[in-house]
C-alpha cells in the first residue's frame, strides 16, 4: 500500500494518530490546571510508567490543551548529568519574558527576571543575557547560594507574576527521575511554599516508576503534594482503537485476527503498537490488512525496535551491566521479563548479591532497572529481556 498514507508514527514523543485510552488522565490534569488558574487548590500531577507507554506524548498533549486555555506552560526535559538550576534558568526566563511582554511598568515578572539573574550569579551558571540584567534584582532575593532557599524565592515570584497577569504557570518536566535527590527536594519545597502562598504555579511531570520513591525520600510530604498516576499499556479495547481507527481514517481496514495478533505481540504498549501498525501497513499489498500481513511485518518491526528503541539503551551499558541484564533475561519469571528476585539474579551469575551493589546503582541511575518491591528487580523497558537474548546469545551471556 501507499507508504505516503501510512498513518502510524513510531518515534520518541511522537503523537500517535489515535491517542486512545488516556481520556481520564488528560481530563484530570485539565481540571487541576483550571482550578489552579482560578485560585483553587489542586495537586501537581506526576505520571509514572515504563518506557514506551507514551508519557512524553501525554505531557505534550496536556501542555497543548493548557496553552489553548491561555495557561502559560514551560516544557523542560531533565537529561542525565544536567543540574536542576541549569534546566530551570532558561525555562523560567522564557516564562517571565512572556509575562512581562508589553508591560512598561515595573512588574512582578521584571522582578522575577532580576531575581533570576542573581540566581545565575549565585550558582555560577553561564547565561549572559541574564547577567546583563542583574541590576533589576533585589538584594537578598534568590541570591543566597542555597538552592532550596533561592528556589523558593524564584518559584514564588514566578507564580506571583502569573497571578498578576491573570493566568497560571505550569512546569512540564519530562524524565524527572534524573534530577538528583537534593535538587528534587528543593523543587518540591519551592512548589509546596508557592501553594501555601496560593500562587497559581504547579508541576506536571513524568518519570520512570522509581520516581515516586525518589520523591518520597526527598521530602516525606511529597505523597500529599502530588497526585501520582501510573501509565501502563493499553487495555484491549484501547489498543484495538489505536490500530483500527487510524487505518479506517485512510479508507482502509484491518481484519480482527490481524488486530488481535498485533495486540498480542506488543502487549498493548503504545510505542510498539505504532511500530507494528506502521510495518503491517507497509507489508500489506491491499486492503484489508490481514493476519498474514502482520506475520510478514513481524521481522521488520522487531528489527526496527532493536535498531532504535532497544539498541540506543543497550549501547550505553558497560560490559558488567550487560552481563547483569543478560542474567535477568535468563530467569524464568515472566519469561525473562520479570520482576525478578535480586538474589536469584546473583545466584544465576554465581556471586553474592552484595557484590552487585555498584552495578545495580548504575543501572538504576541510567533508567534501565527499578525495584517494584522489596528485593525485586525489573526492566524499565518492556520486552527488554527478549532483546537481551537476541543481542547476547546464550554462549556470550
Amino acid at each position: 500500500m501507499d507508504a505516503r498514507r501510512n498513518p502510524f508514527a513510531p518515534g520518541a514523543g511522537s503523537r500517535p494518530p489515535e491517542l486512545a485510552g488516556r481520556k481520564d488522565v488528560l481530563e484530570t490534569v485539565a481540571i487541576a490546571l483550571h482550578r489552579i488558574r482560578h485560585g483553587r487548590h489542586a495537586q501537581s500531577m506526576i505520571l509514572l510508567g515504563l518506557r514506551g507507554v507514551g508519557k512524553t506524548v501525554l505531557l505534550n498533549a496536556m501542555r497543548r490543551a493548557a496553552e489553548g486555555e491561555g495557561i502559560l506552560c514551560v516544557p523542560i526535559e531533565a537529561p542525565e548529568g544536567q543540574s536542576l538550576p541549569a534546566m530551570l534558568v532558561p525555562a523560567l526566563r522564557t516564562a517571565l519574558l512572556k509575562l512581562d511582554r508589553g508591560q512598561a511598568a515595573m512588574t512582578l515578572a521584571k522582578r522575577g527576571l532580576g531575581a533570576l539573574a542573581r540566581f545565575v550569579r549565585a550558582f555560577k551558571l553561564s547565561y549572559g543575557e541574564l547577567e546583563a540584567s542583574i541590576d533589576l534584582g533585589e538584594i537578598g532575593v534568590a541570591d543566597i547560594g542555597d538552592l532550596e532557599s533561592d528556589l523558593i524565592d524564584l518559584i514564588d515570584l514566578a507564580g506571583a507574576a502569573a497571578a498578576e497577569r491573570g493566568t497560571a504557570l505550569v512546569l512540564f518536566i519530562d524524565e524527572l527521575q534524573y534530577v538528583p535527590e537534593r535538587e528534587l527536594a528543593a523543587l518540591i519545597t519551592a512548589l509546596h511554599r508557592a501553594r501555601q502562598n496560593e500562587r497559581p504555579i504547579t508541576l506536571v511531570a513524568a518519570g520512570l516508576p522509581q520516581l515516586a520513591g525518589q520523591m518520597g525520600k526527598a521530602k516525606s510530604y511529597a505523597e500529599r503534594l502530588f497526585l501520582f498516576s501510573t501509565i501502563g499499556p493499553l487495555d484491549e479495547d484501547a489498543a484495538s482503537a489505536a490500530i483500527v481507527h487510524p487505518i479506517e481514517a485512510e479508507d482502509c481496514a484491518i481484519e480482527p485476527a490481524a488486530v488481535a495478533q498485533i495486540i498480542a505481540v506488543t502487549r498493548g504498549y503504545p510505542y510498539f503498537l505504532q511500530e507494528w501498525g506502521k510495518q503491517s501497513w507497509d507489508a500489506a499489498r491491499a486492503c484489508p490488512i490481514t493476519a498474514g500481513d502482520v506475520e510478514l511485518a513481524h521481522p521488520t518491526a522487531l528489527a526496527a525496535l532493536d535498531d532504535s528503541f532497544f539498541r540506543v539503551r543497550f549501547d550505553r551499558l558497560t560490559p558488567s551491566e550487560k552481563r547483569y541484564l543478560r542474567a535477568m533475561a535468563d530467569l524464568p519469571a515472566g519469561a525473562g521479563e520479570g520482576p525478578f528476585a535480586s538474589t536469584a539474579i546473583a545466584d544465576h551469575i554465581g556471586r553474592k548479591p552484595s557484590s552487585f551493589g555498584p552495578v545495580r546503582a548504575s543501572l538504576i541511575a541510567k533508567g534501565m532497572i527499578y525495584t517494584p518491591g522489596y528485593g525485586e528487580t525489573a526492566f524499565t523497558v518492556p520486552m527488554f529481556g527478549a532483546f537481551m537474548r537476541r543481542a547476547m546469545p546464550l554462549e556470550q551471556g
